[in-house]
C-alpha cells in the first residue's frame, strides 16, 4: 500500500487520525502501521507503560478497572472515535487500567514516544486529544451513573448501541459471560436482559454474537445516559464527513477495513 493511499484511508478511518491536518498526518505517517487485533488480547496491563498507542478502526476495546480479587469493571468503550494509551500521553509511568480487545479487527498502531512529540508541539494534536480525554471522563463519569441508577435492560441496550456506534455492522460479535463482565453483573441478568429485547424483535441472539434488528426501538428502550453521551461526543469530537466516499454519520460507523492485516509504510 502506497503512502498516499494509507493516508487517504487513514482519513477515513479514525476519527482522531481523520481530523488531523495533512502536516501533522505526514509527521506521524512513516511510524505508523495497520495491525489486526484479536478478540480477547491484552494491549496494556494495569501498571504498566505500553510501548504503542492505539487508534481502533474497526476494533472495540474495554478500558477495564480491575479489582485485588481479579474482577473487572468496564471503565470505557474505545472504537474508531479515540485511541488507547491516554495515561501514557500525560506523563504517567504507567496505565491504571487493563485494555482488552472484546471485537476484533484494525487498528492503527504508533509508537508512544511519537505520539508524545506530537502532542508535545502544543498545536491542533494537543487540543484534539484534550478533547478525547474530556469525552471519555464524560463517558467514564455517565456509566457510572448508569450502572448505579438504571436498570440491567436499560444498561445492556445502552452498552449495545455504543458498540453499534463503533462497528461498520449491526452485529456485536461477544458473549452474554462477557457483557457481564463489561457491566459488572451476572450472566444470567445479561440472558434475561437480552432475552426480552428477542422476545420484542428487537435482537436476535446466535451463538457468540447479538445482530440487532431494530436500533431505533433499542434507542427507545435505553436509558437517557446513551444520547447524553452521544450529545457530549458530538461537542467534543470531530465528526465523519460524510461527503467523503467510504464514511457515514456517527451513530452508522465508518466503512470497513482495507483486507490487509498489517502496514509498515
Amino acid at each position: 500500500m502506497s503512502g498516499t493511499t494509507l493516508a487517504t484511508v487513514i482519513r477515513r478511518r479514525n476519527r482522531l487520525l481523520a481530523a488531523l491536518s495533512a502536516i501533522a498526518r505526514d509527521r506521524v505517517l512513516p511510524h505508523m502501521q495497520l495491525v489486526l487485533l484479536s478478540s480477547g488480547e491484552v494491549l496494556h496491563e494495569a501498571g504498566n507503560s505500553p510501548r504503542h498507542i492505539y487508534f481502533p478502526v474497526d476494533a472495540i476495546v474495554a478500558v477495564l478497572h480491575v479489582l485485588d480479587s481479579g474482577a473487572t469493571a468496564e471503565i470505557a468503550l474505545v472504537g474508531n472515535e479515540g485511541l488507547i494509551g491516554i495515561s501514557s500521553l500525560m506523563g504517567g509511568n504507567g496505565m491504571p487500567s487493563r485494555a482488552v480487545v472484546l471485537c476484533g479487527g484494525y487498528a492503527y498502531r504508533l509508537p508512544t514516544q511519537r505520539v508524545r512529540e506530537e502532542f508535545a508541539r502544543s498545536g491542533e494534536a494537543q487540543q484534539l486529544l484534550l478533547r478525547y480525554i474530556l469525552s471519555q471522563m464524560a463517558e467514564v463519569g455517565q456509566t457510572a451513573v448508569c450502572n448505579r441508577h438504571h436498570s440491567i435492560h436499560q444498561q445492556l441496550c445502552r452498552w449495545l448501541l455504543l458498540a453499534l456506534d463503533r462497528l461498520p455492522v449491526d452485529r456485536v460479535t461477544i458473549s452474554q459471560e462477557t457483557i457481564g463482565g463489561m457491566l459488572g453483573v451476572r450472566r444470567e441478568s445479561v440472558n434475561e436482559a437480552a432475552g426480552t429485547l428477542q422476545k420484542h424483535g428487537v435482537i436476535e441472539q446466535c451463538y457468540g454474537h447479538i445482530v440487532v434488528r431494530d436500533r431505533a426501538k433499542l434507542a427507545q428502550l435505553s436509558c437517557e445516559c446513551y444520547p447524553a453521551f452521544k450529545k457530549e461526543t458530538h461537542l467534543l469530537l470531530p465528526r465523519p464527513d460524510p461527503a467523503k466516499p467510504g464514511t457515514r454519520r456517527w451513530g452508522k460507523s465508518w466503512s470497513g477495513h482495507t483486507g490487509a492485516t498489517s502496514h509498515s509504510p
